[in-house]
């Protein structure tokens, strides 16, 4: 592998932004010094002041392999992330078949060695009669453990109370939940459904997987946690109300109960479903302008630890149904960093917290080893962001295999121009090379 040399980029690292060269050699930051001189044999990258960011670990993403590949794959989906400066992803489990034994799990990891663009690691899927599978994970390989506390795909609804504590007991994986009431939002589609019949609309989504099934949901898991002592992670908040659960008066590497925030929550709003509709229903629903800004006061001030995507490709033919029918979820790891960095221009977050945010925070959380951060001996996972180079999106620029975005038309500030994984230049200036340099991710556990 040739050493890279990236000359002049204003380096974000652990809360400060340096103009600083960087030498990769081999995997790995081999050196970040003021002035590097520059040998015959290195490749050279001028960046001219744009920001160098370690790559983001995107802690939830569906790319859909095995099983729903005429929606996504680990392939596209991770071609799609390295363009987006996403260098890192965790996959959740509600594939085809689900990833709910260490069988289907290390298929999975085979899947990914074969096509993956960007580092990769999985979730492994609980369910109501799964614990011996569970009891088996090693923890030291795999990101941790995804339990739906909402509606789910298959039989992946855990819903039986006994279980779930039993489950919290009998791990130290970090568990992921994805919490909605399921009874709550059964009641709310029977109202809607006698008042609409099948042409409920869209804005109705929020109205029907409400705060109160959120709040309800996320509340009993922590109330769960706290009495288990067992790690938890609230996937994707979408309220304001339950935003106050949470702490911000102790470094992350202490807590025991942690929370993201995806990139839909903190830009869309229930406004935009009479523009956008199903293009933005998502589960959990983006709600109202009021929770998209205590969201947003939540993650600056430290209750909310990490952005993310929840990545969720559907085609543009399933939809185009009606509310029942069209599936929730979209596509966002080509535009999640450009799109925060368009609210960095706006005055909402400042760099170094959307590398905080969305590299380091990840990288703690789950013990990911030697990633997150810019430092010699780290891997070489690096993204050179243009903060001043306006692009719109365009059908013909997704990457994405559903080839729809809910970005398409928008005119982002900012351009990623350089994706380096494991120290291979993997996209340079809109191209994505055939190098799979992706591997898989290491726990320090």
């Amino acid at each position: 592998m040739q050493e890279i040399l990236i000359k002049g980029a204003k380096i974000v690292n652990e809360g400060t932004v340096e103009k600083k060269d960087l030498l990769i050699s081999g995997n790995y930051i081999s050196k970040i010094d003021v002035d590097i001189p520059v040998e015959p044999n290195y490749h050279l990258i001028e960046a001219n002041g744009k920001y160098l960011i370690p790559g983001a670990i995107d802690d939830q993403v569906h790319f859909r392999q095995p099983g729903l590949t005429h929606k996504a794959d680990i392939k596209s989906e991770s071609r799609a992330a390295v363009a987006g400066g996403v260098t890192s992803f965790i996959e959740m489990p509600n594939t085809k078949p689900q990833t709910t034994t260490v069988e289907k799990l290390e298929e999975k990891f085979v899947m990914a060695a074969e096509s993956a663009y960007a580092n990769y690691s999985f979730m492994f899927g609980g369910t109501n009669d799964n614990l011996d599978e569970i009891k088996k994970v090693n923890t030291k390989t795999v990101a941790g453990l995804k339990l739906f506390l909402g509606s789910s795909t298959g039989n992946m609804l855990v819903d039986d109370p006994e279980v779930l504590e039993t489950i919290f007991s009998s791990t130290s994986l970090v568990i992921s939940v994805h919490c909605e009431d399921e009874a709550t939002i059964r009641n709310n589609t029977e109202i809607f459904t006698e008042k609409y019949g099948d042409d409920i609309p869209m804005s109705a989504h929020p109205l029907i997987r409400s705060e109160e099934a959120c709040y309800l949901s996320s509340s009993k898991a922590i109330e769960l946690a706290k009495k288990t002592g067992a790690r938890l992670h609230v996937f994707h908040l979408s309220t304001g109300k339950e935003t106050h659960l949470f702490r911000n008066d102790i470094p992350l590497k202490d807590k025991k109960i942690t929370a993201e925030v995806c990139i839909h929550h903190l830009w869309f709003s229930d406004e935009d479903y009479e523009k956008k509709g199903s293009h933005i229903k998502w589960n959990p629903a983006v709600k109202k302008a009021s929770d998209r800004e205590q969201l947003w006061e939540a993650l600056l001030d430290g209750r909310i630890d990490v952005i993310a995507t929840d990545h969720a490709p559907h085609t543009k033919e399933e939809k185009q149904g009606k509310y029942k029918e069209a599936p929730s979820g979209g596509p966002l790891v080509q535009h999640a960093i450009v799109a925060m960095f368009d609210k960095y221009h706006e005055g909402k977050i400042t760099v170094e917290n959307i590398v905080e945010k969305m590299a380091h925070n990840p990288a703690i959380l789950f013990d990911v080893e030697k990633r997150g951060y810019i430092k010699e001996g780290f891997f070489a996972d690096l993204v050179l962001v243009d903060p001043e180079n306006p692009w719109t999106v365009t059908e013909d620029s997704l990457l994405y295999k559903c080839g729809w975005s809910p970005f398409t038309g928008h005119t982002f500030k900012s351009k990623i121009t350089h994706t380096i994984i494991n120290g291979q230049l993997v996209y340079n200036n809109g191209e994505v090379s055939n190098v799979k340099a992706g591997k898989r991710l290491t726990f320090s556990r």
